[in-house]
């Protein structure tokens, strides 16, 4: 695909920065979507060790395309002015590291609540999050995750109905739509005007185990070629989710299941996951 970038997340490589960088080199990728950098998130960093992420970065031809943040994930009754304070500091890095993309979350919902009973809490956040971000000239990527308000096809379209703009789109990410129980292309057919950048994960619809591109129900050779003939350009990111790496459980809700992941290493894991989406996409 012409106009496409590929990037990835380095740290289901390794949790050392240093290997990340050398897996990246090795396999051609000039861009990382930056997440845990030697053991910690990058929104933890301060600006200064943020500086010193970037100089390393830069050393190795390797740019951001991205800063993966846990931005609006939290539960949607938690307190949010600690959490927007944090989200200001994400802006702040993001400036740091040279991207305008952070990717974030729509809150989760109470389990057991109804999403649609929280949606003028959640837009009421969101629209904080927004304005701020218009600001500073950043660009929110609203990630279809599971059990966060926008977790759905109809409900990402709501979001993308109110925010959408130069500060507001959305990510597409195939494994997490599968994992909800909705269908990749028909949440594709919904999203297509708003999809800004791409998550490349897979998912078998029958247990939502997730197995590299083009092997489970995300009709990602199917979607990817529907982006190419929409004259798509933008990043395509690798988020194998294929074994367990250094903070998994930590992106999860407390009581998630990681059944299905694999015994392997971290390099072999993501050089599989590239290896599969580089067959599409020459197929493209």
């Amino acid at each position: 695909m012409e106009h496409v970038l590929l990037s990835g997340f380095a740290d289901e490589i390794a949790s050392d920065f240093n290997r990340q960088i050398q897996v990246l080199n090795r396999l051609g990728l000039g861009y990382m979507e930056i997440r845990g950098v030697d053991k910690r998130g990058i929104d933890t960093y301060s600006g200064t060790e943020a500086r010193e992420v970037k100089r390393r970065l830069d050393g190795s031809g390797i740019r951001v395309s991205a800063l993966a943040s846990p931005i609006g994930k939290i539960e949607i009754t938690k307190e949010f002015s600690g959490h927007f304070e944090h989200f200001k500091h994400v802006v702040e890095l993001a400036h740091i590291l040279d991207t305008r993309y952070i990717r974030m979350f729509s809150f989760f919902i109470p389990q057991g609540g109804r999403a649609d009973d929280y949606r003028g809490q959640v837009f009421e956040r969101l629209g904080a999050l927004v304005d701020y971000a218009g600001t500073q000239d950043v660009v929110l990527l609203h990630e279809n995750e599971k059990d966060i308000y926008g977790d759905s096809p109809q409900r990402c379209r709501l979001l993308m109905d109110e925010f959408y703009g130069d500060n507001f789109r959305a990510v597409f990410d195939f494994a997490n739509f599968i994992q909800c129980g909705h269908r990749a292309w028909e949440a594709y057919e919904i999203l297509k005007p708003f999809i800004e950048y791409v998550h490349v994960k897979d998912a078998r619809a029958t247990d939502g185990v997730i197995v590299p591109a083009g092997q489970g129900d995300g009709q990602i050779a199917r979607i990817l070629g529907g982006l190419k003939a929409d004259g798509y350009e933008g990043f395509i990111s690798l988020e194998p989710h294929l074994t367990e790496f250094e903070g998994l459980k930590g992106l999860e809700r407390e009581g998630a299941s990681l059944q299905g992941m694999q015994k392997m290493d971290g390099e072999e894991a993501f050089t599989i996951a590239f290896n599969a989406l580089e067959r599409i996409l020459k197929a493209l």
